[in-house]
């Protein structure tokens, strides 16, 4: 298994764009193994899961993103907001794009990550299989129904909060970076909606994502999900 830092870190340190590399894509894996739309009526959260796992081949939303670092002895924790947009279509292919504070894309092609940082002008591959396998990214890929993803998490359906449904699933895998995932459902006249995600790490952040516009099962094809370096940039292979 890889052992990649958790998604909050990515914006608490920005810089290595190694190091950025493997906090993004933890996250991002997170997200795309719990989170999107589930074509459901009234359901429980876990119900709601199971529901995406079957039905959502391919979803598109906008989001907003709090990260919380552990406050230090005498501080005050301390927060880090940012906003992009999100597609994914099955099986493999994701485009994460963050616009604020800092342009970074993450962009799954189907047989390679890549994470191209604007700013730097810096761009890091790795092979998909290389970072799939045993992690949560596994869902998005591999997961039929929800007996194949219990098999990676425990699931357990939390109490309801904040007019949402709560599932929380934690990795069977104790060496990972992720100490668990916690997704809340709205439901609306054609079923359930992803409404929040969050993400608690190993090192005590925690990621609050907000989603907005999700778009369930859009008209999405494989040739928007390739990614070409651009030019003068300085590519890093993993």
């Amino acid at each position: 298994m890889t052992h990649l830092l958790s998604f909050p870190a990515a914006l608490a340190a920005r810089r290595p764009l190694a190091g950025a590399f493997r906090a993004t894509v933890a996250g991002l894996f997170a997200v795309f193994a719990i989170a999107a739309s589930a074509q459901v009526n009234t359901a429980s959260g876990l119900e709601s899961l199971e529901a995406f796992v079957k039905n959502t081949k391919s979803g598109r939303a906008v989001f907003t993103q709090v990260v919380t670092s552990p406050a230090r002895e005498g501080q005050t924790a301390k927060t880090k907001t940012s906003s992009g947009g999100f597609e994914f279509l099955r099986p493999n292919r994701f485009k994460f794009v963050y616009k604020k504070p800092f342009e970074q894309s993450i962009v799954s092609d189907g047989q390679t990550l890549w994470l191209h940082d604007v700013d730097l002008n810096q761009v890091t591959a790795r092979k998909l299989t290389q970072v799939l396998s045993g992690t949560p990214a596994a869902v998005i890929a591999a997961a039929a129904d929800i007996k194949a993803l219990q098999a990676d998490f425990t699931l357990v359906p939390q109490p309801d909060r904040n007019g949402l449904e709560w599932v929380q699933a934690t990795p069977r895998t104790k060496d990972g970076q992720v100490q668990n995932i916690t997704v809340g459902f709205r439901n609306t006249g054609k079923g359930s909606e992803l409404a929040v995600l969050e993400i608690l790490d190993s090192f005590g952040q925690r990621s609050v994502m907000t989603f907005s516009q999700f778009e369930v099962n859009p008209a999405l094809n494989a040739g928007g999900f390739q990614f070409k370096p651009p030019a003068g940039a300085d590519v890093i292979r993993q």
